[in-house]
């Protein structure tokens, strides 16, 4: 199974879109699948179910911080290509959504918001009316591309 299909399984499975794509991932950068889950598991519903960046995106943005982070808090460029690799993920994924990166945004257009912390159960109506398992595997897809191209040198390091 390759990490989008594992991001897109993980989410099947009950984890929020952030546990999704960052556990799918975790593998290149040495943390076990419960440590990823409990890492990212606040990030879910757009940050504790709060609607903001969309949980995909912030799991996405982990991802790329844990393969080009910068280790010294003044180690300027490496901050600069985490950010712009970030940048780039965001951008890409703004494409496939709407132009947005912003949870309350993408489900607005097909479900109603809600105001409780408490996750809905996981039912064939929850999936089918959630643009939210596509996002999952989106950004896992957009990320495994970044992450190639920047390997490849198609993105300078």
């Amino acid at each position: 199974m390759n990490e989008v299909e594992r991001a897109g399984a993980l989410f099947l499975e009950g984890c929020n879109c952030a546990q999704s794509v960052f556990t799918a991932f975790c593998h290149r950068f040495g943390i076990d699948e419960e440590t990823a889950k409990r890492i990212s598991a606040g990030l879910g519903g757009g940050v504790g179910r709060m609607r903001e960046v969309c949980g995909a995106v912030s799991g996405a943005a982990m991802v790329i911080g844990s393969i080009v982070a910068p280790v010294n808090g003044d180690d300027r460029e490496s901050k600069a290509k985490n950010y712009e690799l970030v940048r780039e993920f965001s951008e890409r994924f703004r494409q496939r959504h709407g132009g947005t990166i912003i949870c309350r945004e993408m489900l607005r257009l097909n479900i109603p918001m809600e105001n409780t912390a408490m996750p809905e159960n996981r039912t064939a109506e929850y999936y089918k009316n959630r643009p939210c398992l596509k996002a999952v595997e989106d950004a896992a897809e957009i990320l495994k591309n970044i992450i190639d191209e920047y390997e490849k040198g198609e993105i300078q390091k």
